[in-house]
């Protein structure tokens, strides 16, 4: 039987790892920390207070509830308002869990990493895999951030071998009541395209994360997996989903307007949030079918067709 804490299992995704845990028959336990917990507690769930940036904060929750699996999911998740923070969480956060779990003597991590990890490049293969190298993008925070994290992990699958890793690359998430700095980009009556870029984005639902992480805290393998459904929608594609026109703008063009606009702070993006939109890393899920042993659901187009449909306001607007 497995005794689990999740990290950030109060939020967006948390919420989903945590209920699919405390329903998983394998599952002794599940402890799930934040900084905020729920003010009504959930079935067969424990909550419990922690702040991942306080060292020394999460050791004695892994020592008293003598837990062996630790599922790290605490980042921000909307990136480019205030980057210390963003570092304290992302970085130093994840360092604390890091060095948490080494002491108290965790088996295993499983750590919510991101496509962002690979970095925004011209030159990312049209579909990136495992094996690609993890370069992240110094000028966006998210993006670096990710890329130290795995880092860390690298440097402690050699001083570290005994604490096993499951490290998932996840691609853009959708689910009911999802909000972020991707679907912010349909909410408007046009849907911004950089001349010259199909811009491909690979999406997957909520629940087969969780699901997924599920796997990862119980019987699946460790190792390093991208996530997400099969196939890409391009920006074109999105937007005739959607029922909505294009603004195609030059990629210079872009850059200089939110320079000019960040500068005169009305919006947290600069000139790198091009590269974001620009040069989208691909996952390919391969590894995760065949060598994790899960295959999502939803494809790609599957899951972004029951985001339309759980958010009925987005399209024709």
């Amino acid at each position: 039987m497995t005794r689990v804490l999740v990290t950030g299992g109060a939020g967006f995704l948390g919420s989903h790892v945590v209920t699919a845990l405390a329903g998983h028959p394998s599952v002794d336990i599940v402890v799930a920390a934040d900084l905020r917990p729920p003010t009504v507690p959930r079935d067969g769930v424990l909550e419990a207070r922690c702040d991942v940036t306080e060292p020394g904060a999460l050791e004695p929750l892994l020592r008293e509830h003598d837990i062996d699996t630790v599922v790290h999911l605490a980042a921000i998740v909307n990136p480019g308002v205030d980057e210390d923070l963003e570092y304290r969480v992302d970085v130093t956060g994840s360092r604390n869990v890091f060095d948490a779990c080494v002491a108290a003597g965790v088996r295993r991590v499983v750590v919510s990493s991101s496509g962002a990890a690979y970095g925004y490049h011209p030159d990312n293969p049209a579909w990136i895999t495992e094996s690609d190298p993890v370069r992240g993008n110094d000028e966006f925070s998210y993006s670096r951030h990710k890329r130290l994290v795995e880092g860390m992990l690298a440097e402690l699958r050699v001083s570290h071998p005994e604490l096993e890793q499951v490290i998932f690359r996840i691609g853009t998430i959708l689910g009911p009541t999802v909000h972020n700095q991707i679907t912010a980009l349909w909410d408007g009556p046009r849907i911004l395209r950089i001349a010259g870029s199909d811009s491909p984005f690979v999406f997957v639902w909520v629940t087969d994360v969780a699901a997924a992480m599920v796997r990862a805290a119980t019987d699946g393998p460790a190792g390093i997996y991208n996530v997400a459904g099969d196939g890409a929608l391009t920006v074109t594609e999105i937007a005739g989903r959607l029922g909505k026109k294009l603004l195609t703008v030059p990629a210079g063009t872009l850059a200089l307007g939110l320079r000019v606009a960040h500068a005169l702070r009305l919006t947290p993006h600069g000139p790198a949030h091009v590269g974001f939109l620009r040069y989208r890393p691909v996952l390919a899920n391969a590894s995760l079918k065949h060598d994790f042993g899960f295959t999502p659901t939803r494809t790609s187009a599957e899951a972004f067709e029951e985001y339309l449909a759980t958010h009925p306001d987005v399209a024709h607007s």
